[in-house]
């Protein structure tokens, strides 16, 4: 407890000197979120990040197998609740992940994949404060239960190997817009033949 404590306070008091050398610079540029993050800020960011992981939830395992079916539910999850700033893919390329402060991490790669089970559990459902990742663990309808969290981070090891059909079906499952759905809706009917029938014709009566 007293070595969490002093990494805290260590990592405060870089935090403080970070900001004291950016105040000055601010008054140029002021505070925008379209920057990307500098140096020090990526380097407090990760050891906040880390500091603020329980020690028992290091060593969690994962109580869910990585069936098929297991993987199959976690990526509709994803597409449909996750895809918005992670991607499906992961890569966080997307518009609202891109323009977050910090942007979504590439979670393919090894900041990601190196982490423990239990650490990306922890953080699907507690959130990370001060980024835009929020807690998925909270009661009511915007959360969802352990067992969806446990499977969604088997869809993360996942991710690196993920095949270009997944991509395909889980863009059929990625929340669609006003413009998403009437462009869907024209394809269909196009598809089917609709656009070409010839239309009713309106006679006059005199």
């Amino acid at each position: 407890m007293k070595l969490r404590w002093f990494i805290f306070g260590a990592l405060f008091v870089c935090a403080i000197a970070a900001i004291g050398l950016a105040v000055p610079m601010s008054r140029a540029r002021g505070w925008s979120a379209l920057e990307r993050p500098t140096l020090a800020e990526r380097w407090i960011s990760r050891r906040m990040r880390s500091a603020a992981l329980p020690g028992d939830a290091k060593s969690l395992s994962n109580p869910m197998d990585a069936s098929p079916q297991v993987l199959a539910e976690a990526r509709a999850h994803w597409a449909d609740h996750c895809a918005s700033c992670h991607s499906n893919d992961g890569s966080g390329d997307t518009l609202m992940g891109k323009h977050m402060y910090p942007p979504a991490p590439d979670m393919r790669q090894s900041g990601t994949q190196q982490m423990t089970d239990g650490e990306l559990f922890y953080i699907i459902q507690n959130g990370i404060r001060l980024t835009g990742m929020p807690a998925w663990g909270a009661s009511g309808n915007a959360g969802h239960d352990a067992e969806d969290s446990w499977k969604l981070v088997h869809f993360i090891r996942h991710l690196p190997q993920l095949t270009f059909e997944e991509k395909q079906e889980m863009e059929k499952l990625n929340p669609k817009g006003p413009e998403d759905r009437k462009e869907e809706e024209e394809e269909e009917k196009f598809l089917k033949g609709e656009e070409n029938e010839p239309q009713p014709q309106t006679h006059h009566h005199h």
